[in-house]
């Protein structure tokens, strides 16, 4: 019952972390145009090497370490400080690092300076600490007041396109704000530790085997935005962003289910519960198969007119972008349930790392050529085949562990529905007037296809479905 409730805080965040923005980005991408949305873009990628360099992958290690020793109050509290404390001189480091930076380079370095605050960030960020505990709330209600506060600092602040340098300050300051309002819960969290008795550096071998990857999976994520600002005109990285975004956010309410799962599966591990570790993998991969395939073919029959609606006439590349994004959706919400909630969990990190170090490996064969034939089509073809390698990649190394069988068993009525569900909303899209009203149907119509074509063929979710409900009703 508690994987299920963490699940819909998570869920519920996630769902809301999908309309907030909705409510501004139109606002932003119209008010700043394609090449401010470019700059902030390209800056914030840019940015986050040093996010990432500073961070040395403690928020997976960190959540898996707490997840394991959390029933011993005075262990976990001792193991946070020793975890912080290296992740506070890391960052520390990685800032210097950056100021170095910030001397060499001569392009937009007002922005750059502005977009370190995230940098800053990452040494506060302590969220880490109550995934591992499996406490979601905190950090649930945490972003939702940071979200809503943001947006409201936006509508207040953002006239004109001049003020792009307070947009991305209002961003960056507020998740610097947001990860300081968890420190105060330390003092029911955690127990006095002796800081004399704090062994730090124990963790930073075992913290940088979860870094390789991370590295890894930053390179193909914020790899595009960077080179399509650098070998085009700065726009294409606007566009690319406006795209990921709306993507993203729908693939988020899929794979909410493993920032949840990590803890569990990790604590079932530990105990020795193998059994238990291979039925979360084989549940969670049929709900998160059954809830990505129709949010991937619904907002590929939406998104073609979607892009210029919902951001403006300026940008029409954003739907095109969006129609061939979205298959991402599955392979990302399949590679999270194999790679986070699998291979992580059980200390399987080599097969993971060389999962994500492949799949940068083919981002960056194949980003520099497809982005100067094709532009941003390019970028998006390339990521497609970077987490197309990711999934099958993963997928290979637990053959032998897991029963593929089963693991699939419902993906190809998932599949089928889904294909019909796409192919009447893109027949409806593109032959009626697009608006709000319309919009709503088509999602409506497309929730409707779906369902009615897993009722025709009858996935086992549907039994599952039926037990959880006369449970529910056996209760009340």
């Amino acid at each position: 019952m508690k994987i299920f409730k963490n699940y819909f805080y998570n869920a519920g965040y996630q769902i809301l972390a999908m309309i907030l923005p909705l409510v501004t980005a139109p606002y932003v991408s119209r008010v700043l145009g394609a090449t401010n949305i470019g700059i902030n873009a390209m800056t914030n990628a840019n940015i986050q090497y040093f996010v990432l360099l500073g961070s040395i992958g403690i928020g997976l290690y960190g959540n898996r370490e707490i997840a394991s020793i959390r029933d011993d109050k005075q262990k976990m509290s001792q193991t946070f400080w020793e975890i912080q404390l290296l992740k506070t001189l890391t960052v520390i480091i990685a800032y210097c690092i950056f100021l170095v930076y910030l001397n060499l380079i001569h392009r937009y370095q007002f922005f750059m300076l502005v977009q370190s605050l995230y940098i800053i960030a990452a040494g506060f960020d302590i969220s880490w600490l109550y995934m591992g505990i499996e406490d979601f709330k905190k950090t649930v209600l945490r972003n939702t007041f940071v979200k809503i506060l943001s947006i409201i600092l936006i509508f207040v602040f953002i006239r004109n396109r001049n003020d792009i340098g307070i947009y991305i300050l209002i961003l960056a300051g507020s998740t610097l704000f947001g990860n300081v309002t968890l420190w105060p819960y330390l003092r029911k969290t955690l127990t006095k530790v002796k800081f004399s008795e704090l062994n730090i550096w124990r963790h930073f071998m075992p913290a940088i085997t979860f870094f390789v990857p991370q590295i890894a999976i930053q390179v193909y994520l914020i790899l595009n935005k960077s080179m399509l600002g650098q070998l085009g005109p700065v726009s294409s990285s606007g566009f690319y962003d406006r795209a990921d975004t709306i993507v993203k956010l729908v693939l988020s309410l899929a794979t909410a289910t493993g920032t949840v799962m990590l803890p569990h599966v990790t604590n079932a591990f530990t105990k020795g519960d193998n059994k238990r570790v291979k039925y979360y993998l084989e549940e969670s991969f049929d709900f998160v198969s059954c809830l990505s395939i129709p949010m991937a073919a619904g907002l590929a029959g939406i998104a073609i007119k979607l892009g210029p609606f919902f951001y403006g006439t300026e940008y029409v590349p954003v739907g095109e972008a969006m129609l061939l994004e979205s298959v991402i959706i599955i392979l990302i919400a399949w590679s999270n349930v194999i790679g986070q909630q699998y291979l992580l969990p059980t200390n399987q990190i080599k097969s993971y790392s060389s999962s994500v170090i492949l799949g940068a490996v083919v981002n960056i064969v194949f980003n520099i050529p497809f982005i100067y034939l094709w532009g941003l089509t390019g970028a998006i073809c390339a990521t497609i085949l970077s987490e197309t390698s990711v999934t099958l990649f993963q997928i290979y190394k637990v053959r032998t562990q897991v029963d593929l069988k089963k693991v699939f068993l419902n993906v190809p009525k998932y599949l089928i529905a889904g294909l019909v569900m796409f192919l009447i909303v893109i027949k409806v899209n593109t032959s009626t007037h697009f608006n709000v009203i319309s919009l709503i149907g088509q999602i409506a119509l497309g929730i409707v296809t779906y369902t009615g074509g897993l009722l025709i063929l009858r996935p086992t979710i549907l039994n599952k479905v039926q037990k959880i409900v006369a449970n529910y009703k056996s209760r009340k």
